[in-house]
């Protein structure tokens, strides 16, 4: 049985983790899954957006800690190393979509589940969501962009009290210190509904502000004040404002 559905109509696309007895947690079997369905995402035409889900109680409770560290005192580090880079692999596959995606957290989201979370653009939390970094808890250093991903979203202060207490964030607290965007009594169906309306974009504006969004968060000005030159002078030439011009012309 498939631990990965994915469901699609008119370039909006559903990825859900479907394995909630385990509570969608990723081992080798489902990070491949995962890793073929964004694929399929990227590969597809006409597509817009993409909503990540999971089935049941948890989003994703992580790592399947036995499978992937089972036998680690038995292999060599360099060995363990490339297996962790396939599995980080599986999920960052996400951050190279040109489209929007957007995580629908209606319960736990640990560990390896976290950098699902926040390997998508947005992050829409549920009553029941948590995001957890809970790695030092259990004698592990974070892996997967973890460490990126909560100094990118809490700053560096929050980021390392949250990694050193192997804490968590509920709904409400991941709103407020901008780890999701909004919470949401039915986090799936704004999920949706966040995406259907980016969907109605033009592809390449939608492609276009994330690359702006991506080289205005790494810091750099002047590049992404060039990017927005070369991405409003192309836009300019589209039908939609061309309208919106002869509106004024009247």
């Amino acid at each position: 049985m498939s631990r990965v559905e994915l469901t699609g109509a008119d370039g909006r696309w559903t990825l859900t983790l479907t394995d909630p007895d385990r509570r969608n947690c990723l081992d080798d079997v489902t990070c491949r899954e995962l890793g073929e369905a964004i694929d399929t995402v990227a590969a597809a035409d006409d597509v817009r957006t993409l909503v990540v889900a999971g089935e049941g109680k948890a989003f994703c409770a992580g790592a399947d800690l036995p499978a992937l560290f089972g036998d680690a005192s038995e292999r060599a580090v360099g060995e363990l190393r490339r297996h962790l880079h396939s599995v980080y692999d599986s999920f960052l596959r996400l951050r190279r979509l040109e489209i929007p995606t957007v995580a629908a957290v209606q319960g736990a989201a640990v560990g390896a589940g976290l950098n699902l979370a926040m390997a998508c653009d947005i992050r829409v939390a549920g009553p029941h969501a948590s995001f957890a970094a809970t790695f030092s808890r259990i004698g592990l250093h974070p892996g997967g962009g973890c460490t990126w991903f909560l100094v990118d979203a809490l700053g560096p202060q929050r980021a390392m009290a949250l990694l050193l207490d192997g804490g968590s964030l509920d709904g409400r607290a991941a709103v407020e210190q901008g780890l999701a965007l909004e919470l949401a009594e039915d986090p799936l169906g704004r999920a949706h509904e966040l995406a259907d309306r980016w969907a109605g974009h033009d592809q390449s504006l939608t492609r276009d502000i994330k690359t702006a969004v991506g080289l205005a968060a790494s810091g750099d000005f002047d590049a992404t004040l060039e990017f927005e030159a070369w991405a409003q002078a192309s836009s300019a030439t589209g039908p939609k404002i061309r309208e919106v011009v002869e509106r004024f012309r009247k």
